[in-house]
């Protein structure tokens, strides 16, 4: 069953609800902190999806800017921090540097 679209069918229902809800309801939207700057008889749902959508808005760079730090290089190698303070396979092993032959058994290979 197609569990997103009646999820954003119910999102929308909810969305007209309020919609109706506040078609009488009014305010006045001021800015700059003066009587005179103001947008007079703003219905409520307006403001709400307003304030909504440029919050929505002010977060796209944010989101861009966290997956650009995330993302390496092409060509770029970066370690892997399970393998932080390991040795990697081209350092010699504590048994090679004790035992030359390889480090088998009794020095055999």
């Amino acid at each position: 069953m197609p569990w997103r679209l009646i999820g954003i069918i119910l999102l929308f229902a909810v969305f007209l609800i309020f919609i109706g809800l506040n078609l009488d309801n009014r305010c006045d939207i001021r800015y700059w902190f003066t009587q005179n700057a103001k947008i007079a008889d703003v219905p409520v749902f307006i403001t709400a999806f307003a304030s909504f959508v440029l919050g929505m808005l002010l977060t796209i760079p944010f989101i861009i800017s966290i997956r650009l730090k995330k993302k390496p290089l092409k060509g770029e190698y970066t370690e892997s921090p399970r393998l932080k303070g390991k040795k990697k396979k081209d350092e010699p092993s504590d048994v090679e540097e004790i035992l030359p032959g390889g480090g088998g058994p009794y020095g055999i290979n």
